[in-house]
């Protein structure tokens, strides 16, 4: 029967719509947005500047390939550049490499809370996405290894996980890749990566380098304060590149971007304050909270993630309306299947504190 209307192909009616966090408090009470993992810092002053030099060049088009800005990251990492493509935030390279390496019927392999957009990206190329169980809110090598399939085509691996905060090893890693068929793309989504202080946790350029099934994400978005730009970029073998370069927009990072994060990966100053603003805060809201009674999972990121009990009056659900109405917005996580928590962005000192002394009113049941 013919169709009375156009109709999406299978599957993109299945696809739930990512939701963003918050970022709106009532009328007259001061706003600290802690939902969305934004640095509290800022941009560099520079990233600033080159955005602004952009002004008077809005009639041109940006260079099609990013060249000033995969330079930048090349540099800043030792890279070869021609192993770098550019694009439209790190969600849109996650969809790219989905577009050309899985199909119809294909599957996608992530772990029970890994990023959202996951999903998304399977479901919108017609795959089948596969949710492999979490060990305490953190990926399981043997349990992903053990969902592989004959149809099996990427998986993805979120390092530091978000909403969580965990982080797999550097060698669970390269046993995940070492015990994966060679035609199985292993996607190493390295977005919070710069806040990491442990020593055996690596991004993933060193397993890239040296594979011909690896690719690693990383994002403006978080530590370089850039994320009204839209800015990812992805390290990968020179055969993955020259498939994305076939099917990315021939414009997909604009000039202010390309000049802003080029900036800032310059700046290694700023991004150095901003670790040590991330180092000091997270141990410390960590610690307030848990002493508080409530549980905080171990974060490596720049986000933890509160655990509430399901007793009525102290749930997440009641802590998430009453921190609101005190201007404070984390992200209720009940999208990644975790109805019983919060996840709090660390912020300016003075938000962190806030936070703190409105989580003890709450349990103590004030107004």
């Amino acid at each position: 029967m013919t169709a009375s209307r156009p109709v999406p192909r299978p599957g993109v009616l299945e696809i739930e719509a990512y939701v963003p966090g918050k970022s709106a408090a009532p009328a007259g009470v001061k706003l600290h947005k802690l939902s969305s993992n934004e640095t509290p810092l800022g941009p560099s002053p520079k990233a600033i500047a080159a955005f602004e030099g952009v002004a008077a060049k809005l009639e041109l088009y940006p260079d099609g390939s990013s060249s000033r800005l995969k330079q930048a990251i090349a540099g800043r990492y030792g890279l070869d550049p021609q192993r770098i493509i550019c694009g439209n935030g790190s969600d849109e390279l996650l969809e790219l490499v989905t577009k050309a390496y899985l199909g119809e019927g294909d599957e996608g392999i992530y772990s029970q809370y890994g990023f959202l957009v996951y999903r998304i990206a399977i479901l919108a190329a017609g795959g089948k996405p596969v949710v492999v169980s979490e060990k305490n809110y953190t990926a399981d090598v043997d349990a992903i290894l053990a969902a592989v399939t004959p149809k099996t085509k990427i998986v993805f691996l979120a390092n530091p996980n978000n909403p969580t905060g965990t982080y797999l090893p550097f060698d669970q890693v390269k046993r995940l890749q070492a015990g994966l068929p060679p035609h199985i793309l292993l996607v190493l989504d390295a977005a919070y990566a710069e806040y990491v202080r442990r020593n055996d946790y690596a991004s993933g350029l060193e397993l890239v380098a040296e594979s011909e099934n690896v690719v690693m994400t990383r994002t403006f978005s978080k530590i370089y304060g850039l994320a009204n730009l839209r800015i990812g970029w992805l390290y990968g073998p020179a055969h993955v590149i020259d498939a994305l370069e076939r099917i990315r927009g021939p414009f997909n990072v604009n000039g202010a971007a390309i000049e802003a994060g080029a900036a800032a990966v310059a700046d290694e100053a700023h991004v150095a304050a901003a670790i040590e603003h991330n180092d000091k805060w997270l141990a410390w809201a960590t610690a307030e909270i848990e002493k508080l009674g409530l549980a905080v999972t171990p974060s490596v990121g720049n986000f933890i993630l509160i655990h509430f009990p399901k007793t009525p009056g102290k749930t997440a659900k009641e802590a998430d309306a009453f921190l609101t109405r005190r201007g404070l917005i984390l992200r209720a996580v009940g999208g990644y299947g975790l109805p019983d928590a919060l996840r709090m962005t660390i912020g300016s000192e003075e938000a962190n504190r806030l936070v703190v002394a409105a989580l003890a009113d709450f349990l103590a049941g004030k107004a």
